[in-house]
């Protein structure tokens, strides 16, 4: 392999033609559509688990039932679509997290990616089945408490492990003191993730991929991410500007407006800090103002239900939908140099030949 090929990326055994896993994101913004688009470019396609219930009629009234429906739906839809490498994100923090890896597994997933929290039961959910599980981690300290807790109890390592960092979209595992603290840089935690996996590769006789996450946005940054180490890389907010994701068209527009000082930190309901795009309804709640709602389940474990300002499973819902008045968009902090929407292939092809045209010794066309 040329030094202007991207590698391949290896989970288990299932191989990705490319080194790139689409960020899996809530509520209902990657769903099949976006998935297998991904994986039939060759990449890793991945279905958010969080709020997919919530699409559904019933979603209100059975929130449970028509989560693992959904959940359930959305595989069998991505399956028909693709024979590509597929993936389920299903946060910890979930109320019903059990529940939607189990029905991953029983449908057959390739891979589940979660985080928003230490998975520390998942092992128990996918042994002896092709499901392969890789956490989601923000340092080498959670990667490695992880990894001896999943091989003291079930004798079972990591499949793979995303280190996200504090560019990411959506919710972030860090204090908003440490978002712009160089000790917290991708840059910084990548290769010590690298590093702490080495001995636990030894034991088990078989690489542990880390795939690096967080503002990654062009074919230069995966190569500076793969050549500090990465087997991989997980980008979301490039993908929200595609035809095929499945949020509303207004939801993607928002992303082609935004300029670089909307993209703000906010608190949310769930007591991390989240990366979004301004808006109008972010600023009524920065004022103090109440949006009253009936909680239709109390679907992650840390919201305060009582001392929230608004349900955040509903503002995402809202915004999937493109109602932005009732809602906002999770982003990255690259989602303000969006210029247009692509297609996915097209948004593919554009990284391989940024990666190829910076390869040393690459002549530039």
């Amino acid at each position: 392999m040329s030094s202007t090929d991207m590698k391949t990326l290896t989970i288990g055994d299932r191989v990705a033609r490319l080194p790139i896993v689409q960020g899996g994101m809530g509520v209902g913004i990657s769903l099949s559509g976006l998935a297998a688009a991904t994986a039939n470019a060759g990449g890793v396609g991945v279905i958010a688990a969080a709020g997919i219930g919530l699409l559904d009629p019933e979603g209100f009234k059975d929130f449970v039932g028509a989560n693992v429906r959904g959940l359930r739906r959305e595989i069998r839809r991505a399956r028909e679509l693709t024979k590509g490498v597929l993936g389920v994100n299903i946060m910890v923090a979930l109320s019903d997290f059990a529940e939607l890896v189990k029905t991953a597994v029983e449908e057959g997933i390739d891979v589940i990616f979660s985080g928003a929290g230490l998975p520390v039961s998942l092992p128990s959910f996918v042994k002896g089945t092709k499901t392969r599980i890789v956490p989601i981690v923000s340092s080498a300290r959670a990667a490695i408490l992880l990894a001896k807790r999943w091989l003291d109890k079930y004798d079972y390592l990591p499949d793979g492990i995303v280190v996200e960092g504090p560019m990411a979209g959506g919710h972030l595992g860090y204090k908003a003191t440490e978002l712009d603290d160089p000790e917290f840089s991708l840059e910084k935690t990548l290769p010590e993730v690298v590093a702490a996996m080495k001995p636990f590769e030894e034991a088990a006789g078989r690489a542990i991929p880390v795939i690096a996450g967080g503002g990654i946005w062009n074919g230069a940054d995966i190569r500076k991410y793969l050549d500090l180490g990465a087997s991989g890389v997980q980008m979301a907010t490039r993908f929200v500007a595609t035809e095929e994701c499945d949020a509303d068209a207004a939801f993607k527009e928002a992303y082609v407006a935004a300029e670089e000082k909307d993209l703000e930190i906010i608190k949310s309901p769930v007591g991390m800090p989240g990366r979004a795009i301004r808006n109008a309804f972010l600023d009524e709640v920065e004022a103090g103002a109440r949006k009253p709602y009936n909680c239709p389940w109390h679907c992650i474990v840390t919201c305060d239900v009582e001392k929230s300002p608004y349900c955040i499973s509903l503002a995402l819902l809202n915004a999937q939908k493109g109602r932005l008045d009732k809602g906002f968009a999770f982003a990255g902090a690259n989602a303000w140099r969006v210029t247009k929407i692509l297609k996915v292939q097209d948004l593919v092809d554009s990284l391989v030949a940024e990666y190829k045209a910076c390869a040393p010794g690459a002549i530039a066309g």
